[in-house]
């Protein structure tokens, strides 16, 4: 722990803004003795005491709750006090205040401090002390991050399981079965004279086949965590008139965008965050993509380009009362071309036909989803080929866990030294040594994951991006 962390922290725990409660948090050692020359008393642990907050010259700034939790149970594994105030933000302001003059009072004799320095905590500094003081892992560290700003109830309810420790429970049972299968390979090259072949007699190609299975279930469980978490960003793109902002509309429920037969109204990127069966999907709609002298609209095409190179999914929307117009049909073609050319070909481009309830003459079932903005047809069908873009499936019985980037990397990163471990078993003796490597790097990426190897940068870049108070 670097020295900073020795020191009492304190900061509000509620969010900005007026609020009928409102929450000071103060985290550190020895906090006993500076409750009580703050408060004037001694509280009973984790028992509510009702008193007035006092300022210098014993006037109340406010009256309220305070809550003492002595180490070490406490969210953060120090003493950890709670003054429970009224929600004004001038009240809770004096209240820091208050604090921070107490800690700089003096001794009268001595001339030094009362009491230890108390200073402003850092972002995710309380959490990041629950986490040195082994009070929770890295992951649920970061899952009290993603409760917080969850998008949906999935969301919400998936950070909970990796909050409860179901994601960690997950790591370490494929990190012990690692560290079983390098125990076997590493008695193996300490005894090498031993007639005794220790992988063969104890199955280790089978405990390393088992290990890169149950390695997959979990990739996929933490993909779709991660889905839960981050969403996929979808844009609405085509020709103008085409009912794009009808359609954002539609998936909305609500008058997000303005709709008018006039080609070209569209002039910037509007998005919403929609949820389909708690999956987060943030749709764009955008200008129409055509030649244009305006140079207002020109701006706009220019975004929409710019947030189509950014999707992670698009939907091209044709209009089916133009389907067998010459002039449309090119103009369709070049905007397809010119999408082609800019996304990468990870990028899916689903094809949407709309105006389906206008169509009076026959045509062509066309390649892609039909609907009808106007009247909601064909929404479902288009709601489900998003999800099977994303590569959503339905969460088992048990639930999932929410999962970040990173988490998936390091995963990746196991399964691909598991594959190197694999090569050079079947190689036996003559890579012995490089196995025992890559089972090692193994078990390093895997405890990257709950904070058990990880670098001090990575902690302050995950730590930095919480709310401050948390």
């Amino acid at each position: 722990m670097l020295p900073r962390h020795h020191d009492p922290i304190l900061a509000i725990a509620t969010a900005p803004g007026r609020g009928s409660v409102g929450i000071v948090r103060i985290s550190g050692k020895s906090l006993g003795a500076w409750g009580q020359q703050f408060l004037g008393r001694a509280l009973r642990p984790r028992e509510a005491t009702y008193l007035p907050f006092n300022d210098a010259q014993g006037q109340p700034l406010d009256q309220g709750l305070a809550l003492f939790f002595p180490a070490p149970h406490s969210f953060t594994g120090e003493d950890v006090l709670e003054l429970q105030a009224h929600g004004g933000p001038v009240v809770l302001q004096l209240l820091v205040a208050r604090c921070l003059e107490v800690a700089r009072q003096t001794n009268s004799t001595t001339g030094r401090p009362c009491l230890p320095a108390l200073r402003l905590a850092e972002p995710g500094e309380f959490s990041e002390r629950a986490f040195l003081n082994d009070k929770i892992d890295l992951a649920q560290a970061e899952a009290i991050a993603d409760l917080i700003d969850a998008s949906t109830e999935a969301a919400a309810r998936s950070a909970t399981q990796s909050l409860s420790g179901a994601f960690s429970r997950e790591i370490h049972g494929l990190r012990d079965a690692l560290i079983h299968l390098r125990m076997l390979v590493e008695a193996t090259l300490d005894f090498p004279e031993e007639e005794i072949d220790f992988l063969q007699k104890a199955d280790a190609q089978g405990q390393l086949d088992r290990l890169q299975n149950s390695l997959r279930t979990v990739l996929q469980k933490a993909a779709q965590g991660a889905l839960l978490r981050e969403g996929i960003k979808v844009v609405i793109a085509g020709q103008p008139n085409a009912g794009k902002s009808s359609l954002l509309n539609a998936l909305a429920g609500a008058e997000l965008a303005i709709v008018t037969p006039i080609a070209g109204t569209t002039r910037d990127k509007v998005q919403e965050t929609i949820q389909i069966e708690g999956v987060p999907i943030h749709v764009v709609d955008t200008a129409g993509l055509r030649t244009s002298e305006d140079a207002v609209e020109q701006i706009g095409i220019a975004r929409a380009w710019e947030a189509i190179e950014g999707a992670d999914a698009v939907l091209f929307l044709h209009d089916l009362t133009r389907a067998n117009a010459i002039d449309y049909i090119a103009a369709d073609a070049q905007v397809a071309g010119a999408l082609a050319q800019k996304l990468p070909k990870s990028v899916p481009i689903i094809d949407v036909w709309n105006k389906a309830d206008a169509v009076t003459a026959d045509l062509p079932s066309p390649t892609g989803v039909v609907l009808s903005a106007k009247t909601g047809q064909g929404l479902d069908a288009l709601r489900q080929a998003l999800l099977q873009t994303a590569g959503w499936q339905a969460a088992p019985a048990g639930g999932t866990f929410i999962a970040r980037e990173r988490h998936l990397q390091a995963l990746r990163e196991v399964d691909a030294h598991l594959m190197e471990a694999a090569a050079h078993l079947a190689a036996r003796a003559q890579s012995l040594d490089l196995l025992a490597e890559e089972l090692r790097l193994g078990q390093n990426a895997l405890s990257a994951i709950t904070g058990e190897f990880t670098s001090d940068d990575l902690l302050g870049v995950i730590f930095s991006k919480f709310c401050i108070g948390k």
